[in-house]
């Protein structure tokens, strides 16, 4: 169902013949919007900050990593 979705077909989901979900191919977008969006996650970023600082999620996931090694 992915491969037709990505070739531009809508699959439709549904449930006792009831639409539920659309797989469709995703939009185009231009690097114009591809800056505007990564401006406003930076904006929802600074504004939900819970201004801790650590270990990202990269570092735990990581550390997990190695210790199964």
């Amino acid at each position: 169902m992915v491969k037709l979705a990505a070739n531009g077909e809508e699959i439709l989901i549904t449930v006792h013949g009831k639409v539920q979900a659309r797989l469709t191919q995703p939009a185009k977008r231009s690097a114009r919007d591809n800056r505007k969006w990564a401006r406003e996650l930076a904006a929802l970023r600074r504004k939900y900050t819970t201004g801790k600082s650590g270990r990202t999620a990269e570092e735990i996931i990581s550390e997990g990593r190695e210790e199964r090694v």
